[in-house]
């Protein structure tokens, strides 16, 4: 599905209810088949979370998920630790290309029993689940959290813990933080001192909680640039947030302080609202964010500002190559782009095009939602528009609630 996006009238002031964390839910999800007394309050509505649990829920002997990234990672942990059980977890074409070795090996060297069932280091992978008989594990710590984080999820069933020493940079330190305090909150201890974590086993003291997922605040990053892109005095309240979110990308509410967005906390909720005020360039290093680039490089451009994004090396294995996407897709509006294997320089400027422009999305949500917003200055055609599922399968409905008209091709 193709669809045309345009803003006739000023975008209107709304309210939004935002799908809970994709980010929160998976997580929980896989605790809680590890813990059945785990009980979970808005559980996401993303493709990938519905993925997550049907695969939990899979007794077969091939378990595809498809595009859905996240699962590919925590599964692979989750599947290694399920003695007698023998799977091939697969996915898209994408996922075939997507690098898993990092986990892989760390996995193994835990005494987990994985093959490569194609290219080594990449999905699909045999999986034949055994005990683990070892408790310590060190691993690469810049190349993606998600690596870390599954092996954090299925570290309280081990028979002695895990103690997991990090190696070389770290990169998206809040991620990391958010799933050791998820462990936290159903009971299972941990600490993070230095470049090492540690987590008790917890296979005997697990005690039932009941969670309720925040919102997801990579999602309230498309009502930002909104609301940065509209008129002054322009609102839009979004639920269900707290000021104290386990999310990095909730820094979404300082970055925007400098493209003219105020955020208001509020009864679990935020108002977003655009202020006069405008920097020449922005400069944010992203390396705890990386999944806000997108959006923050759109709406620079929108606003005729330059800008220089940093730490951005994790977006090269992300959906598609995010930083060579942007950079193309750009270019088509006229953009002044530059991009490395970790950073992104846009020059000052922005002439609206006398017609359409088509954006295409690679089978990446965030390429669609990320430009979505441009149709405030310009008519703008998103191409696989349906691609919003994975995260926000709503995200065109809320848009047309705040004046945009969108229309199928």
């Amino acid at each position: 599905m193709n669809i045309k996006l345009q803003l006739d009238k000023p975008v209107k002031s709304a309210g939004i209810k935002i799908t809970g964390s994709k980010s929160e839910t998976n997580r929980l999800l896989l605790l809680q088949a590890l813990y059945p007394g785990i009980s979970i309050n808005n559980i996401s509505e993303s493709d990938d979370s519905i993925a997550m649990q049907s695969a939990l829920a899979n007794t077969g002997s091939v378990i595809d998920i498809h595009h859905a990234g996240t699962a590919m990672r925590f599964l692979t942990a989750y599947f290694a630790l399920q003695q007698g059980r023998e799977i091939t977890l697969t996915g898209s074409q994408r996922m075939t290309e997507r690098p898993i070795g990092v986990l892989v090996d760390a996995l193994r060297s835990l005494g987990a029993q994985i093959e490569y069932l194609g290219n080594e280091g990449y999905p699909p992978l045999k999986i034949t689940g055994k005990k683990f008989t070892v408790n310590k594990v060190a691993i690469n710590a810049g190349v993606s959290s998600q690596y870390i984080t599954a092996l954090l999820l299925i570290a309280g069933k081990l028979e002695n813990g895990l103690e997991l020493t990090l190696q070389g940079e770290l990169t998206s330190i809040p991620y990391i933080k958010m799933t050791l305090a998820l462990l936290t909150e159903v009971g299972i201890e941990n600490s993070f001192e230095g470049n090492v974590i540690r987590v008790n086993s917890a296979t005997n003291n697990q005690q039932p909680a009941i969670i309720t997922v925040e919102s997801d605040w990579s999602s309230a990053s498309y009502f930002y640039s909104i609301v940065a892109l509209a008129n002054v005095g322009t609102e839009i309240v979004l639920t269900s947030y707290k000021e104290n979110s386990l999310q990095g990308d909730s820094a979404l509410a300082e970055i925007y302080k400098e493209l003219g967005v105020e955020t208001t906390f509020h009864d679990n909720a935020i108002t977003l609202t655009k202020r006069n005020f405008k920097p020449e360039t922005l400069n944010v290093e992203l390396n705890n964010t990386p999944d806000i680039a997108q959006t923050i490089a759109v709406t620079c451009f929108g606003l005729g500002i330059g800008c220089h994004l940093t730490g951005l090396h994790t977006l090269k294995i992300k959906e598609t190559d995010r930083l060579e996407a942007l950079k193309t897709e750009l270019d088509k509006f006229g953009a002044k782009i530059s991009v490395t294997n970790d950073s992104l320089t846009l020059q000052a400027g922005f002439n609206p095009p006398a017609e359409a422009v088509a954006v295409d999305t690679y089978n990446d949500h965030r390429m669609a939602m990320a430009f979505a917003p441009l149709a405030i200055k310009t008519p703008v055609i998103i191409n696989n528009a349906g691609v919003v599922s994975k995260s926000f399968p709503t995200f065109w409905d809320d848009l047309q609630a705040l004046n945009f008209v969108v229309n199928t091709l």
